[in-house]
């Protein structure tokens, strides 16, 4: 009987680490014109609050890295470069998607200039998985 009870009270054991690994958010954030940061968390807080100092990492303050996107879980998420034909430019993320393929689907979707004529440029830029492992630079 010890010879089971053993095993089992160390498995036990194990289960509060293994849920402490369970799924995780992604958070991103932008400095317009300056920096942007992205990190994975257990929490809205805790991914924020990584994505912001890699944000001021690339040169903004963090007062000027500005939340702009939480998915749990993560998913699948693509970052859109896209630039206004009067000149302003900046990035939209999407997250919580289904697959890479997806991501690419949608990004194709946002940059179909006959929906958005005004762009004179729009492309993917970056797509990520679940992890926050950057996949494709294009």
């Amino acid at each position: 009987m010890r010879a089971l009870l053993l095993p089992c009270l160390l498995a036990s054991l194990s289960l509060p680490a293994l849920a402490q690994d369970g799924p995780r958010g992604i958070a991103f954030v932008q400095a317009p014109e300056q920096s942007s940061g992205m990190a994975t968390g257990r929490t809205p807080d805790e991914a924020f609050a990584a994505a912001t100092a890699q944000c001021v990492e690339g040169g903004a303050l963090a007062e000027d890295c500005l939340r702009t996107n939480w998915c749990f879980p993560s998913g699948y998420s693509i970052d859109i470069f896209a630039q206004h034909r009067e000149g302003p430019h900046w990035h939209e993320v999407i997250c919580g998607l289904p697959s890479r393929e997806a991501g690419e689907q949608v990004a194709h979707a946002l940059c179909d200039s006959a929906a958005r004529p005004y762009l004179i440029e729009c492309a993917l830029v970056q797509v990520y998985d679940p992890d926050g492992a950057a996949l494709l630079s294009y």
